[in-house]
């Protein structure tokens, strides 16, 4: 099965940045768009922004100008530069992969990591 592990959350203060990370494993035979979601405490989960395999990329407007998400294909990977950071920021943030596999059966599957924390103090 494809795996999504993700890396880089943490404390930081307000006005600091991060960077995360998040790696696919497994019998993968492409990956088509990866991105990157939050959810904070008591809120639904929501889109940070998303990139496809070409390079295109798409923000929650709250993150345009702030947020850079980025991905490398040869290692099956996707990051996220996060910027000039809020308390509102706070939250747990997923990696997500839409992933071409042929276990269990060949299809492409939406596939989720587990999360990383990341918060901001104010």
């Amino acid at each position: 099965q494809v795996q999504l592990v993700e890396s880089g959350g943490g404390l930081v203060q307000a006005g600091g940045s991060l960077r995360l990370s998040c790696a696919a494993s497994g019998v993968i035979s492409s990956i088509r768009d990866m991105g990157w979601y939050r959810q904070a405490p008591g809120k639904q989960r929501e889109l940070v922004a998303v990139i496809t395999s070409g390079g295109s990329t798409n923000y929650a407007d709250s993150m345009k100008g702030r947020f850079t998400v980025s991905r490398d294909n040869t290692k099956n990977a996707v990051y996220l530069q996060m910027n000039s950071l809020r308390p509102e920021d706070t939250a747990v943030y997923y990696c997500n992969a839409q992933a071409t596999t042929i276990i269990p059966h060949y299809g492409t599957y939406d596939i989720w990591g587990r999360g990383t924390q990341v918060t901001v103090s104010s």
